[in-house]
């Protein structure tokens, strides 16, 4: 079993949802509900994990909120 840290995001115009994996070349998907993203974004990583051990380009360390007056 595996994990990765995605990035989830809705466009505010079609209210779809967007998720990628950084730095994880072609793990992207969308989804009209989070369901339906989840799903997306597992099969998405399943196939290319078929390809053998993912070469990750960046690390994932979290997000941070900024407060700006």
């Amino acid at each position: 079993m595996r994990n990765f840290s995605a990035v989830i995001e809705r466009c505010p115009d079609t209210g779809t949802y967007v998720a990628y994996v950084p730095g994880f070349p072609g793990a992207h998907t969308q989804g009209a509900t989070l369901d339906e993203l989840d799903q997306n974004l597992r099969e998405v990583i399943s196939m290319l994990l078929e390809d053998g051990e993912p070469r990750l380009q960046t690390e994932f360390i979290g997000v941070h909120t900024v407060a700006v007056a």
